[in-house]
């Protein structure tokens, strides 16, 4: 044995144990959700005291599980609910791979489907084995059954990232195919756009996360560079005083089922309003200031409280060899306000030089 094939034995060895381990976990998570889903249908269909809960249920079963990561919200539970009723062959394929399943799911939750094939049966296990959890989230979002249909077929065959899933939905391939007279050779070319998903995409899952009870910091996919640059900039911030109160780091909210993570929240007494600050290692992009104005908007719709002024973003950019500073608001600031906001904040110039400083330290 030569050294090059020891080391690809160690490294090929790594990546399937890896992926054998993130697939394990994968199927555990979407057993729970499933027999969570079920429980939820059996007790809103023969619950003795359903009626008591009624629209109120799943706020309250948030509630009394809000020790529990990952179960302590209520649009969490709506969603197994909807998992279970979208999937109900999951339950036949539990029986027939004897699955060990917790002693609570008692026959009348596996839903009995008359005429169901071997073929679809098979097909049921693939996405139970093989389809994350977070991707049956995005897929049983898509009505039509057909349509669900090849995009459960395109995340099997191309393992696409969750944002990649969404990004073909988004971008019509499903009707693109349909209107295409050559649809082999269509196909072919829309599976070479599809950027793969790794080990390391599927561990920053966020429901993986909860499921195996890590801290959410875990979560994230960012350099060190833009790590040490945010780290230092919340540092930056708070030293210049002026009324800043630190809130968070990487802020998750949930926008339409999806998450997002705000790179760092402040609250600024004097101005009486939020201010929220994203850095990108990158030159702007529209969709920079896009990202950011649904965040103040998620801010002034969920988070302002009556008395507080409309939030302010700053968007800082470099491309490691220049800065820029953009300051947003939503459009409802009025021109006292803004006046106001630009003797409090920081300068461009200051948070320029900062970026830059801290640039030439790498």
């Amino acid at each position: 044995m030569k050294f090059q094939d020891l080391l690809q034995n160690i490294s090929h060895t790594h990546t399937e144990l890896q992926i054998k381990a993130v697939q394990s976990v994968n199927q555990a998570l979407t057993i729970r959700n499933w027999c969570i889903g079920a429980y939820i249908v059996e007790y809103e269909q023969n619950g003795n005291d359903r009626a008591k809960y009624g629209e109120k249920l799943f706020a309250t079963l948030a509630k009394e599980l809000k020790t529990i990561k990952g179960l302590n919200s209520a649009t969490h539970l709506k969603r197994f609910r909807k998992f279970y009723q979208t999937y109900p062959l999951f339950g036949q394929v539990l029986v027939q791979e004897q699955f060990l399943l917790p002693a609570s799911i008692r026959p009348s939750l596996m839903v009995e489907l008359q005429n169901i094939d071997n073929q679809e049966i098979d097909y049921t296990k693939l996405l139970l084995q093989r389809v994350s959890f977070t991707h049956l989230s995005v897929l049983m979002t898509i009505e039509n059954s057909t349509k669900r249909r090849y995009y459960e077929m395109l995340t099997l065959k191309t393992t696409p990232s969750v944002r990649e899933l969404e990004r073909q939905i988004n971008t019509l391939s499903y009707e693109r195919l349909g209107l295409s007279a050559n649809k082999d050779l269509s196909f072919e070319q829309i599976k070479k756009t599809i950027t793969v998903q790794t080990p390391q995409d599927a561990i920053k899952d966020v429901y993986f996360f909860d499921f195996l009870g890590l801290s959410s910091q875990q979560n994230f996919d960012e350099n060190d560079l833009e790590q040490g640059l945010i780290a230092h900039l919340q540092d930056f911030i708070l030293e210049l005083g002026n009324g800043f109160c630190f809130e968070a780091r990487q802020k998750r909210i949930l926008i339409g089922g999806e998450y997002f993570f705000i790179d760092l929240v402040f609250y600024h007494r004097l101005l009486k309003c939020h201010i929220l600050i994203e850095l990108k290692v990158d030159k702007m992009k529209a969709g920079h200031i896009a990202q950011l104005q649904t965040y103040l908007n998620y801010y002034q719709a969920e988070i302002k409280e009556e008395n507080d002024n409309p939030p302010i973003g700053i968007l800082l950019v470099t491309d490691k060899n220049e800065a820029l500073v953009r300051y947003t608001m939503p459009t409802q600031g009025n021109d006292l306000f803004i006046s106001k906001y630009k003797i409090q904040l920081p300068t461009e110039e200051e948070l320029q030089n900062f970026i830059l400083k801290e640039l030439k330290k790498r």
